[in-house]
C-alpha cells in the first residue's frame, strides 16, 4: 500500500506539472460568415470551424431567413482539407435581409452542443442571435434525466458482470449456485438494455427533442452514422457474446483446455464492453487520449470487479452453500480488493487531472463538486473497506513457529460491512453517471 501511495503521489505531481488539460465538449473556433458580419452579396455556403473533428452529421447545420424559412441546400460536408471544418452550401441569388445559422455538433464523448449566430446581406437590420457560439446543450428535460437514469442501470450491469472475476477466482463454488450465476445474467440483460435504451435516447438528447421522438427513423440514422451509435453496436454484439459464453465459464468438470479457451474469450469481450464506455465519455476530449482512455478502462474496470465481487460476497455471506466455508473465499477476495482499489486510486487520479481544464474545477464548477462528492464517497468506502479487512484476521497459531499462516474470519462484522460497502458503491456509481453527462468545464 505505501508503494501504491508513493506511485499516486509521483503521478499527481507529474500530471499537474505536464498535463494539457482536455477540452470539455466541441467548440465553435471560427465561422465564415461570423456571427454579425454584414455582407454586400450573399454567400454560397456557410461554414463551421470546430475545435476537434467530429466527423460529417447530417443536418448539424441550418440557414433559415426571417420568416423561418430554411435557405440552405444539400447536405453538410467538408469545403477543405480540415477535417475540422464543416458547411452547408445556400441557396443561389438569396435576398437581403438578416439570416440565422443554427447548429448542433455531438461531440467525441456523445453530448450535443448547439447555438446560432447570425448575419446580414444588404443594409437591412440583423436579427438578434442571442445564444451566437454557445456551448449550451438545449436537452429536453425528460431524456436527459432518462439519459442519466440509464447510464446509471448500465453501470450497475456491468459491475454485476464483474462479479464473474470474484466467481472464477474466489468462490469456485458459486459456479453451480443458482443466485450467484443470476446475478450474472441479470448483470448481461441489464447492459443490454441499457445499450438499446441509450441508443434510441441519443438522437432526441442530441437534436434537443422529447421521449416521442426516440423511435424516429431519421434520428435512429443519425445515431448510427455518429462513432457512438457504432461503439453501442460493438457493445451489445460483446454482451450477447458473452452471455454465450457464461454457461460454458460456469459449467463443472471442464477441461481445462477448454475452460482456459472460454476465459480469454470473456477476457476479450469484457474489454470491449468496457472500451464502449471509455471511448464514448469525457476521456475522448484528451489531446493525448490513449492516457485517459487506458485510465478509465482501467479505472471502470477495477471499479466492475471490486464492487461486482462484493455483491457476490454479501450473497455467498448471508446464503452461503451448505457445508460451505467462507473462510478462503474471503481471504482471497480481501487481496483482490486491495489490487483494484490500488488501481482505482491512481486511474482515477490520472482522469481527474487530465480531464479537467484546471485544478480550481474543484470548486467553480457542477462537475468539481460532483467530483469532491464522488472522491468523498470513495473515501468512506476505503474506510468501510479497511473494517472488511479487519474482519479477516490472518495469523499463526498460538505458540507456533513458522508453519502455515492461519485466517480466521468475524462473519458477522464481515456480513455488515459489505453491505454497507455495496450500498456505498450504488451511491458512487449514480455520481459517476452524472459526471459523464456534466461537461467538465462547467
Amino acid at each position: 500500500m505505501k508503494r501504491a501511495l508513493a506511485l499516486l503521489a509521483f503521478l499527481i505531481g507529474w500530471l499537474v506539472l505536464g498535463a494539457t488539460p482536455a477540452s470539455a465538449h466541441v467548440e465553435i473556433v471560427s465561422s465564415a460568415p461570423g456571427d454579425g458580419a454584414r455582407l454586400s452579396a450573399a454567400p454560397s455556403l456557410v461554414s463551421v470551424t470546430l475545435s476537434e473533428n467530429v466527423g460529417i452529421q447530417p443536418g448539424s447545420i441550418k440557414v433559415v431567413d426571417l420568416a423561418g424559412t430554411q435557405v440552405d441546400t444539400g447536405p453538410v460536408f467538408q469545403p477543405g482539407e480540415a477535417a475540422e471544418q464543416v458547411a452547408v452550401r445556400l441557396k443561389p441569388d438569396l435576398p437581403d435581409g438578416s439570416y440565422l445559422v443554427e447548429y448542433a455538433f455531438v461531440s467525441a464523448d456523445s453530448h450535443p452542443v448547439r447555438g446560432t449566430f447570425a448575419f446580414v446581406v444588404g443594409t437591412g437590420p440583423l436579427v438578434t442571435s442571442a445564444g451566437a457560439v454557445s456551448a449550451a446543450t438545449g436537452t429536453d428535460g425528460a431524456v436527459n434525466a432518462a439519459s442519466t437514469a440509464v447510464r446509471w442501470l448500465a453501470y450497475l450491469g456491468v459491475v454485476l458482470l464483474g462479479g464473474l472475476a470474484f466467481v472464477l477466482l474466489c468462490r469456485p463454488a458459486a459456479r453451480t449456485d443458482r443466485r450467484a450465476r443470476l446475478l450474472l445474467n441479470l448483470g448481461a440483460g441489464l447492459v443490454a438494455a441499457t445499450t438499446v435504451a441509450a441508443f434510441v435516447l441519443q438522437g432526441p438528447y442530441a437534436a434537443g427533442r422529447g421521449l416521442p421522438a426516440v423511435f424516429d427513423p431519421g434520428l435512429l440514422a443519425d445515431t448510427l452514422r455518429v462513432a457512438y451509435g457504432k461503439l453501442l453496436l460493438l457493445r451489445l454484439a460483446a454482451v450477447v457474446a458473452l452471455v454465450v459464453l457464461l454457461p460454458r465459464l460456469l459449467r463443472a468438470g471442464q477441461p481445462d483446455r477448454s475452460r482456459s479457451r472460454s476465459e480469454n474469450a470473456a477476457m476479450i469481450t469484457g474489454f470491449l464492453v468496457l472500451l464502449s464506455f471509455s471511448a464514448t465519455g469525457h476521456p475522448v476530449t484528451d489531446p493525448v487520449m490513449f492516457v485517459s482512455v487506458t485510465a478509465d478502462l482501467a479505472h471502470f474496470g477495477a471499479i466492475a470487479v471490486w464492487a461486482g465481487g462484493l455483491v457476490q460476497l454479501a450473497l455467498g455471506l448471508y446464503r452461503p452453500s451448505p457445508g460451505e466455508d467462507l473462510t478462503p473465499v474471503a481471504s482471497r477476495f480481501s487481496r483482490l480488493a486491495t489490487w483494484s482499489v490500488t488501481v482505482i486510486a491512481i486511474s482515477g487520479a490520472v482522469l481527474a487531472l487530465r480531464i479537467m481544464p484546471s485544478v480550481s474545477t474543484l470548486w467553480t464548477t457542477g462537475f468539481g463538486g460532483l467530483l469532491l462528492l464522488k472522491i468523498a464517497g470513495f473515501v468512506v468506502l476505503l474506510a468501510v473497506a479497511s473494517r472488511s479487512r479487519r474482519a479477516v484476521h490472518r495469523g499463526r497459531p498460538a505458540g507456533a513457529v513458522g508453519g502455515t499462516a492461519t485466517v480466521a474470519v468475524d462473519l458477522r462484522k464481515l456480513r455488515v460491512a459489505v453491505v454497507v460497502e455495496v450500498l456505498l458503491s450504488v451511491v458512487v456509481l449514480a455520481l459517476a453517471a452524472l459526471l459523464t453527462v456534466t461537461p467538465p468545464g462547467g
